[in-house]
């Protein structure tokens, strides 16, 4: 299908852009407040894809691709505005925490965990979104998010911590 829009067939472009709109959109929407800027932000990822589906070079999947492009489109907007740093100091270290069905199973109540998942700071909301609903593997999600494999690592530790403490406080 990439293939395909880079060769200018619209009807191509459409189907990748509508397999790949709610999802970007919702990987967007975790990073900023905004859903203007967010969807502005999809918008410009899916004109970039366009212009640039020929220069796709198959290291990764397409979606990771244009998670990627997505995610320096939403920057490149938000540091227009100065809204929002997507800077932080992450610490290394060794993630052995539970996986992530005993953290999800550490809840029934599915209102407890979307509380405790909305406590997160956004940069591991994104990470846990991408490794256990999207089930990606660590390195693509480092290169959509632009850090380390380590840093991935890390964010999704520090998250299920907080999720662990958030849902076994409020058992």
């Amino acid at each position: 299908m990439l293939a395909d829009a880079a060769r200018g067939d619209k009807a191509a472009m459409r189907q990748l852009y509508e397999r790949h709109h709610d999802a970007l959109f919702a990987f967007l929407r975790m990073r900023c407040d905004d859903d203007a800027t967010t969807m502005d932000a999809v918008q410009d990822t899916m004109l970039e894809v366009w212009r640039s589906a020929g220069k796709f070079s198959g290291k990764s999947s397409v979606r990771t691709w244009i998670f990627a492009i997505g995610r320096n489109k939403l920057i490149d907007r938000v540091r227009r505005v100065s809204q929002l740093s997507f800077v932080e100091e992450v610490p290394e270290e060794i993630d052995d925490t539970p996986d992530a069905e005993t953290v999800i199973t550490a809840s029934q109540n599915a209102t407890l965990l979307r509380a405790c998942l909305d406590k997160l700071k956004k940069a591991q909301l994104a990470v846990i979104r991408l490794a256990f609903y999207d089930e990606l593997p660590y390195g693509e999600i480092a290169e959509i998010e632009g850090v380390p494999v380590g840093t991935v690592k890390t964010r999704i530790f520090h998250a299920k911590q907080a999720l662990m403490h958030c849902l076994g406080r409020s058992a």
